[in-house]
């Protein structure tokens, strides 16, 4: 019985991240029209609702932390009135940077999940793994990798915009 509804809740989180991770290549491709690197993201609570949304806005903004984890990780933290955001998922389309992880850290997600690794600046397993840290006081579990070429092609096909425009 307990194997079951060990079953029954991966699948339903299986499911939640898919839904979440649609969400997130949908807030990905949103941000096509501004200058900023397509990502996007979304923080999905226990239930599976999405509780907080982002989208890069950094060029758009002029903010240096306008990334859509932080965005998403504040909206989160809004919508259920703590900064405390336990039993929560963050799920973005790129793997998240080291100030991402560390915020993802901070507010203490039960897990990450992401679709492209970021070989240049990721923090959850290519460059850096801080979410795995031994010295960290806050672990997450990360499952990377999920429709990584999904992410890939639309990131590719931004920069490559940009060196040909």
């Amino acid at each position: 019985m307990r194997a079951e509804r060990k079953a029954r809740a991966e699948t339903a989180s299986d499911e939640a991240d898919a839904a979440g991770l649609d969400e997130a290549f949908t807030l990905a491709r949103a941000a096509l029209g501004s200058q900023d690197v397509p990502v996007g993201a979304v923080v999905i609570d226990a239930d599976g609702a999405v509780v907080g949304r982002g989208q890069n806005v950094r060029e758009k903004l002029g903010d240096p932390t306008g990334h859509a984890e932080v965005l998403a990780l504040r909206a989160a933290a809004e919508a259920l009135g703590t900064w405390r955001l336990s039993g929560c998922t963050l799920i973005a389309t790129l793997e998240p940077c080291v100030m991402c992880a560390g915020a993802a850290m901070a507010s203490r997600v039960e897990r990450i999940v992401f679709a492209a690794w970021d070989p240049k600046a990721g923090a959850c397993g290519s460059v850096w793994d801080l979410t795995r840290d031994p010295l960290a006081t806050h672990p997450v579990p990360v499952v990377g990798g999920v429709r990584a070429q999904e992410s890939a092609a639309l990131l590719v096909d931004f920069f490559e915009g940009r060196r040909l425009g």
